[in-house]
């Protein structure tokens, strides 16, 4: 990689260094900024001093850009440490947390891809899902299409745009994948896509599995293979993550919790809250407190 980063941990010359000189300082008060989001695709920003968050697991692929500081976080039993300029890569349900690495605190964005997208980029040529085994990467191609979606957070990303990214993002996660999942054959495919544009569809309401299996013509345990290998996770948690991504932006918006959680299906508050943590690593109320 051409290393546009001192010893200070600040870019040099060419974009990159425009794209570092435009970014907010750390301040002592955590913060949390939420881009608008496109089909597929999720973005933040955040900045913090210390340990912020808690184990949680996504859906999707997490893609992060370390801007300032040390990037900490524990990953596939190993502590992990990413630098200023280079990219983490975390994939759909893996454990992990997230901290600054000195005291001196830490800003960084996150890009958030649903597999389904990734695979649809990588088209008919790659059966699976890539895996990339090392978890923080240099690699100027992939910082490129990141900054693409990463470089305007307040802004609204055109179609465009975002497909151009994410095509760029899937061949760069193939680059660097040890090897490609195993996929299940065309028709298993047909049956995952039925299962999840069916959970897309009734999420806030309880999805029994006898539906599914109606739908797809799959036994539950067969179907559950073949969701797996197609979107990296369950039926069951990408059902869970839908209802918490709509939660996360009533909140966003600022309804009351007790409403959020009655309005996608959950028990009470504290249901809610004991789900919201374990998928984003904060409680809805902290969330709450930091985004902006």
């Amino acid at each position: 990689m051409e290393q546009n980063i001192n010893k200070e941990g600040k870019y040099g010359t060419g974009p990159e260094r425009t794209y570092r000189s435009s970014l907010p300082q750390i301040g002592d008060v955590a913060k949390i900024t939420s881009a608008p989001s496109v089909p597929g695709m999720s973005r933040i920003e955040a900045s913090f001093i210390g340990d912020f968050f808690a184990p949680h697991r996504h859906d999707t692929y997490a893609l992060g850009l370390t801007m300032q500081g040390i990037q900490a976080f524990q990953y596939r039993g190993e502590r992990r440490y990413s630098h200023p300029g280079r990219i983490i890569v975390l994939h759909p349900d893996e454990l992990h947390d997230g901290g600054s690495g000195t005291d001196q605190g830490l800003l960084y964005r996150m890009l958030y891809l649903e597999p389904s997208v990734v695979r649809e980029a990588l088209g008919e040529t790659f059966k699976g899902l890539p895996f990339v085994n090392a978890p923080i990467i240099e690699d100027p191609a992939l910082q490129r299409a990141m900054i693409e979606v990463l470089g305007q957070m307040n802004g609204e990303l055109s179609d465009l745009a975002a497909s151009d990214a994410i095509s760029g993002i899937a061949q760069s996660l193939v680059r660097h994948s040890d090897d490609l999942a195993k996929q299940p054959d065309k028709s298993c495919r047909k049956a995952a896509n039925l299962a999840r544009d069916f959970l897309y569809e009734n999420s806030f309401r309880t999805v029994r599995s006898e539906e599914l299996e109606e739908i797809t013509s799959l036994n539950r345990y067969a179907l559950s293979r073949h969701f797996r290998a197609s979107f990296g996770t369950s039926p069951h948690r990408f059902l869970l993550m839908r209802r918490l991504e709509f939660a996360r932006n009533m909140i966003e918006r600022q309804h009351p919790l007790a409403d959020v959680a009655f309005t996608v299906g959950f028990a009470d508050q504290s249901h809610l809250t004991r789900h919201f943590k374990q998928a984003f690593g904060i409680t809805p109320g902290k969330w709450a407190q930091y985004v902006s």
